[in-house]
């Protein structure tokens, strides 16, 4: 086992890998940036290191700065957390390199998996349903336009590298193309400096259903259920929750065996989300793959009871899988709380939180590393706590999540708790009729 992690992260998730940490006796290094001189993963940490100014370029997203943290506090694993580094192929090589254990998949899985058009390729030769499109990138509007009738509109434009809805266009008719063809190449090279383009037909009435995967050094790969992420804004997930209230038994089985041979056909190694969409007749095709942890990873925890930080560290060294396939008990439900104004269309609202007050209760987590007089700085992301619920059924896990939301208090800055509460009230959400397109209609002044 490892002696030492250094945690290539910051904010909450870095707080959760310390936890688990701390409970496996593995001591823990944590580097920051000068804007989060006084937060929690700091505090917590058996070393800190500052490696730089509040730009993620040059701090959390700096290779050298983060391996040099590394050399001077002698740590033998890198954690890389979600996002910043967590899926960039080339900081696992060089962790490779000098002999230190990234906690996660291999370098050609992230890689393989990370580029769309490569990992859609690798699905098909895996036997797992991909939704019908181009072969590859397409290389021009004129090739573009061709495939799109030959599919069928609605289609869906994808950039190669995207992720976060960017460079991703909904197209509805052939007149559209052009226009959204354009706008799509511009902001994916802009956000990812790659303009590669796919096309793809548009699924409508989709579910966002996605399945954790666990796979170790020894070949074996094991699902542990799936987690409904259909409600989101702008392809940004805002709750998650297991089981996916549009399962069945029959069609969790079908996933479920799809995921695992999604991670048998590259023999992956660590934590991984198969994300798949789902249409309103339940037929599921394969979208992407993450090869990391997942912000909404406690909702599976709590289905499963297993610590999946644990899980990852124990694979990255050498522990094979015990057990097999595991199914949800009970229901968990998580609710992402940003420093957004909800009645602002989401603004960020970064400053000082004035008061801090967290739901409590049985069956109340709450993840987060901010707390009264904390400042929430603007240079990273918006989200700053998730509370997540667990209850025996899907409607005593909204009835908590009620109540959890109405004790939960923040003040200085806004945030999305009204939105949470406008969306538990809803009828529809709560029968559990809702797609992908749900807040697309959704009235956040209708109270």
């Amino acid at each position: 086992m490892f002696k030492k992690i250094l945690i290539a992260n910051r904010g909450e998730i870095a707080l959760r890998i310390i936890r688990t940490c701390r409970e496996m006796n593995i001591k823990t290094v944590a580097v920051y940036s000068t804007a989060d001189r006084e937060s929690l993963h700091v505090r917590f940490a058996d070393e800190a290191v500052c490696i730089g100014p509040p730009a993620s370029a040059e701090s959390y997203l700096s290779i050298p700065k983060i391996m040099a943290a590394v050399e001077i506090t002698n740590a033998d694993a890198i954690h890389p957390g979600y996002g910043f580094l967590a899926e960039n192929a080339d900081f696992a090589e060089v962790c490779k390199e000098y002999g230190i254990k990234f906690i996660g998949p291999e370098p050609e899985h992230m890689r393989k998996m990370g580029d769309k058009v490569t990992a859609k390729e690798t699905m098909i030769k895996a036997g797992v349903p991909v939704v019908p499109g181009s072969d590859g990138l397409v290389k021009d509007l004129a090739e573009g336009q061709k495939v799109a009738a030959e599919i069928g509109f609605p289609v869906m434009i994808k950039a190669t590298a995207g992720g976060g809805g960017k460079g991703m266009r909904i197209v509805p008719k052939a007149e559209d193309f052009e226009k959204n063809w354009n706008s799509a190449r511009q902001e994916a090279k802009a956000s990812f400096g790659n303009d590669g383009i796919y096309i793809e037909k548009f699924v409508e009435e989709p579910r966002h259903i996605e399945f954790q995967i666990v796979g170790d050094q020894f070949g074996k790969v094991v699902h542990l259920s799936e987690r409904d992420c259909s409600i989101q804004r702008r392809h940004q997930k805002l709750v998650e929750e297991c089981p996916s209230p549009f399962m069945t038994d029959e069609l969790r089985e079908k996933m479920g065996a799809a995921a695992v041979r999604a991670g048998e056909c590259i023999k992956y190694e660590g934590v991984g989300t198969v994300e798949f969409l789902v249409d309103k007749y339940r037929n599921f095709y394969f979208m992407e793959m993450n090869t990391r942890i997942q912000v909404e990873h406690p909702v599976t925890e709590e289905v499963i009871d297993h610590d999946l930080i644990k899980e990852q560290i124990k694979i990255a060294a050498g522990h094979p899988i015990v057990g097999g396939n595991y199914l949800p008990t009970g229901h968990a439900m998580e609710c992402r709380i940003n420093a957004e104004d909800p009645f602002n269309g989401f603004r960020p609202s970064p400053g000082l939180i004035k008061s801090f007050h967290s739901s409590k209760g049985h069956g109340v987590r709450v993840d987060t590393a901010v707390y009264a007089g904390y400042t929430i700085p603007p240079h990273y992301d918006s989200m700053i706590a998730k509370l997540i619920c667990r209850a025996r059924t899907r409607e005593e896990c909204i009835t908590k999540m009620e109540r959890a939301l109405d004790e939960f208090i923040i003040e200085g800055i806004k945030t999305t708790v009204p939105f949470h509460q406008r969306l538990m009230k809803d009828p529809k959400f709560r029968s559990g009729d809702f797609n992908t397109g749900f807040l697309n209609d959704f009235d956040l002044e209708d109270r």
